[in-house]
């Protein structure tokens, strides 16, 4: 009898809740003071904790965490219903407790977004909405209000604890350091994320006004009269009709617990302020330790101590298996260091099924980090000496803070016995040239083509201005353009790379490159700077716009080398006719003279006439108009090419390298040079 009783006890509670959210969402109201029987929407690590307390995440390492109210709402502003409005209002408790005193990672964003699962989406900078593909797309129609404790270079974001506002992308439209107006003192007062203790958000957005406000302040507090952030926005253009609200967090290097305490939403007017004396209370520090504690912790240790001795044996073999190596210098560069377990693992064991490619140094992996579900591309060089090898990680780590939208991402290293694995962003469509000069891709258009020119010369211009030091690349080319899965070019493998500080000068130094794209003054000096760098662009341009490659010996001799081709092409009035036949005349004739005349300006032989970075870029923007180039010229440049490429052709075999793209070489062995 009692098990029937509480079977329909169950049931009862069961169906009051499903009346309790049926009126909810008819009302587009609705208000936790913790989280208890809500049936809220959770995925990820997020758990509801048993005093009704919200854990988005835990102190795990790269995880996501959400919670979504579990019914989607209406914001269809072209209803005359007033529910059907895009205002809203709501404010919530949350508190973020670090793992260590002021290290924690990454954040909570509250969230509206067309579904619940965000598919795609990953860990770390990326709060569980996008990831490095995804972020900043239209079609994304996310609108999230973050609570941000690292500071990330490539979304611009402010300091390592601010409130941003976010459309579609993580670079936020607005954002402020963590503070609040305190109304007894007339100023505005810092808050600490990283301090532990809940805090109290509200955010409101009217419809009529287009007028959003975030205000932060302490718990108990009441809503301070001047939000920390207002923002003209119409948020009509980025909401779809039917919207699922809730929270988003995630952990990366660095992490913490990340709660909310309580939430109230409307959109039907102010959302009900919080009942704090009904609210969910916090776990106790992690330094605090009771008598109670020790009793149970002492006998413990003893057991544990125990099971150690007995399974040590079993437990050095296994470690065998994933044993790396790492010196005391390396400490400094933990972030972007990844265990070989877990990229084992990542990869299924190295299996070839898993290879992306393969080149002279080694192969490249498709990989799932276990820890966050997310795909990698993990390159697994052989490395046989320690030489050098301390400079070589510290550029490693430099080029891991490289943050560009047309960049693919280095996300760290490992080092195991004569192995060097690099850790990169995945491309799901693989390298350009695939689909440049293989029948086995689909044709890329004309529009497709002038959107990666402009990517890759403004990633070209991020590393040769815009970041903290020179970057020369030195190896710009087709097959060193990756395609993310919309198909935007990013540049990859630095292999090559250079680093030098603005306002000095690079030193001499080895040839290295491919054939075909070095700069002929590269190939007498060895000397790398951003003109050699501007004329690889300028051939890559060349190859994009005509489908070939720049040297093809297997041609009449006229054709052999692409930029002589073209000028003779543009000498003769025909230049579009260099245009590559499988677009079938579908281009933008301005947009292919102007990438084909910009193309032979930045290899012209003479360094000193070539454009900078910043001017390629604002031609292809649109932004100056491509001076004129004399074909008085022309016999010369011709002259020119084919002596530089017979010098390069005709180098003795002990300076060539095989890198695993047809024609790369370099004067000494560069562990990071691989084809794909």
């Amino acid at each position: 009898m009692a098990t029937v009783l509480k079977s329909l006890h169950i049931l009862i509670t069961f169906f009051m809740f499903l009346k309790q959210f049926a009126l909810s969402q008819e009302e587009n109201q609705f208000i936790f003071n913790g989280f208890n029987g809500t049936n809220l929407h959770l995925n990820g690590i997020a758990k509801i904790q048993p005093n009704g307390l919200l854990e988005l995440t835990n102190t795990s390492k790269r995880q996501i965490g959400r919670a979504f109210f579990p019914f989607p709402l209406k914001f269809n502003k072209s209803s005359s219903d007033r529910s059907d409005s895009l205002s809203f209002s709501t404010n919530f408790v949350f508190a973020m407790v670090p793992e260590t005193i002021h290290s924690s990672g990454h954040g909570i964003a509250f969230t509206i977004s067309p579904n619940m699962e965000l598919p795609g989406a990953v860990a770390s900078q990326y709060f569980g909405l996008f990831n490095s593909s995804s972020n900043g797309l239209f079609s994304n129609h996310v609108f999230a209000i973050e609570l941000d404790t690292v500071q990330s270079p490539e979304f611009a974001d402010i300091n390592g604890s601010h409130v941003g506002v976010d459309v579609n992308s993580l670079t936020s439209l607005e954002s402020a350091p963590a503070t609040y107006f305190a109304e007894d003192e007339g100023e505005n007062k810092s808050l600490d994320f990283f301090s532990g203790n809940p805090m109290q958000l509200w955010i409101d957005y009217e419809e009529v006004e287009k007028l959003l406000n975030v205000t932060l302040a302490p718990i108990r507090s009441n809503k301070p009269s001047r939000p920390l952030l207002s923002r003209s926005i119409d948020l009509s253009t980025y909401l779809l009709d039917s919207m699922y609200v809730g929270f988003s967090s995630s952990t990366g290097e660095l992490a913490g617990n990340h709660y909310i305490l309580g939430w109230s939403f409307s959109k039907t007017g102010k959302a009900q302020s919080l009942d704090y004396s009904k609210l969910p209370s916090l776990p106790p520090p992690r330094n605090s330790k009771s008598k109670a504690d020790l009793r149970i912790i002492v006998p413990s240790i003893t057991v544990i101590a125990l099971l150690v001795t007995i399974s040590g044996g079993a437990y050095v073999i296994r470690r065998k298996k994933y044993e790396e190596i790492r010196e005391d210098w390396e400490k400094e560069y933990g972030p972007q260091r990844f265990s070989y377990k877990d990229l084992y693992k990542a990869t299924k064991g190295f299996k070839e099924k898993e290879m992306l490619g393969s080149g002279g140094f080694g192969s490249v992996y498709k990989g799932v980090l276990p820890s966050s579900n997310e795909q990698v591309a993990v390159k697994r060089i052989s490395h046989d000496s320690k030489q050098g090898m301390k400079e070589f990680v510290a550029e490693i780590a430099s080029m891991g803070r490289l943050r560009h939208r047309n960049l693919v991402q280095l996300l760290g290293y490992c080092r195991r016995k004569g192995e060097l694995l690099l850790v990169y962003d995945y491309m799901p469509n693989g390298s350009l040239d695939k689909f440049l000069f293989s029948n086995s891709k689909p044709n890329l258009n004309w529009a497709q083509r002038f959107r990666i020119l402009k990517g890759v010369a403004s990633a070209l211009l991020y590393l040769h201005e815009e970041w903290e030091q020179v970057v020369l690349h030195r190896d710009v080319k087709a097959s060193n353009i990756l395609l993310d899965a919309n198909f935007n070019g990013r540049l990859a493998d630095f292999g090559l790379a250079k680093l030098y500080d603005h306002g000095t000068n690079p030193q001499t130094t080895r040839v290295v490159g491919t054939l075909g794209y070095i700069a002929p003054e590269l190939a007498r000096t060895g000397k790398a700077t951003t003109c050699t760098d501007v004329f690889g662009f300028g051939t890559f341009m060349l190859e994009i716009a005509c489908g070939r490659k720049p040297l093809e010996p297997q041609l009449e001799p006229e054709e052999t080398i692409l930029a002589d081709w073209v000028l003779e092409l543009w000498k003769a009035g025909a230049i579009l006719d260099a245009s590559d036949a499988r677009l079938e005349g579908s281009f933008v004739a301005e947009e292919m003279e102007l990438v084909l005349k910009l193309g032979l300006l930045c290899t012209n032989p003479i360094a000193a006439n070539r454009p900078t970075t910043r001017q390629v870029v604002q031609y292809l923007d649109g932004n100056f108009t491509l001076p004129e180039m004399p074909l008085e010229c022309a016999n010369t440049m011709t002259i020119e090419h084919r002596a530089y490429t017979d010098c390069a052709v005709s180098l003795p075999t002990s300076y060539e390298e095989n890198s695993g793209s047809a024609n790369s070489f370099s004067s000494s062995i560069s562990i990071l040079s691989t084809g794909r």
